[in-house]
């Protein structure tokens, strides 16, 4: 079971999305296991606080080092974990990053907000940063989502059909190829024979073309 602890400010994101679909079929399989917690609940005094003004000065405000370090030596206890923190500033999330943590056993997720955290907690206890884009969003909530969704496919025994991940984009350096389902014509706009052909050297043959032009118009930086 490949487990993942989430560690934010804004827990309440989370239910609605590890409680549905794939995520939620993971779950009751026990394939995976996906912990949330506040960061709140490892801060100190009366008002819990978790961020302040930097030094230096400038806009915003800054996670604080103290409740995330506390929380991520908590929530680890004695197992071996990877800590990420998600921000804008990390590596970019692949398919390959992806295929790389679904090895894991324990994965730790601390979701950046505001002007960011603590240079510190990345020197002390982060393994590795990651992004999921060349953007900004308002928080690392999202970016822990996308990064538990990408990775919790890629478990064994979470989709189907494990046969489908092989044609998927960026398994092979490419886009996926066009799918097409009933009806074979929509006012007009019909299937391609050759998928109703049969044939599957011929299917096989104009997927790996489809996927290759598709790539080329959309993405040529793949190739």
């Amino acid at each position: 079971m490949l487990r993942f602890d989430i560690i934010t400010i804004f827990p309440g994101m989370f239910s609605p999305l590890i409680s549905e679909s794939i995520l939620k079929r993971a779950q009751d399989k026990k394939k995976v296991r996906i912990d949330v917690h506040d960061l709140r609940d490892f801060a100190q005094g009366t008002y819990r606080q978790v961020d302040d003004r930097p030094f230096g000065g400038g806009p915003g405000m800054v996670l604080m080092p103290e409740p995330l370090i506390r929380a991520v030596k908590k929530v680890r206890g004695r197992r071996k974990a990877k800590v990420i923190l998600t921000c804008a500033g990390g590596r970019p999330l692949t398919q390959k990053k992806a295929r790389q943590l679904a090895q894991e056993k324990n994965l730790i997720i601390i979701c950046g907000h505001y002007e960011g955290v603590d240079e510190r907690v990345r020197e002390s206890v982060v393994d590795e940063s990651i992004s999921i884009g060349d953007y900004v969003l308002t928080g690392g909530e999202l970016p822990a989502l996308v990064i538990v969704d990408a990775v919790t496919r890629l478990v064994p025994g979470v989709l189907g059909k494990e046969e489908s991940l092989a044609d998927e984009s960026f398994e092979h350096g490419l886009l996926e190829y066009p799918h097409y389902t009933r009806p074979a014509d929509l006012n007009g706009l019909k299937v391609p024979p050759v998928l109703l052909s049969g044939n599957h050297a011929r299917i096989a043959r104009w997927r790996k073309a489809e996927a290759l032009r598709r790539t080329k118009k959309v993405r040529p930086d793949l190739l």
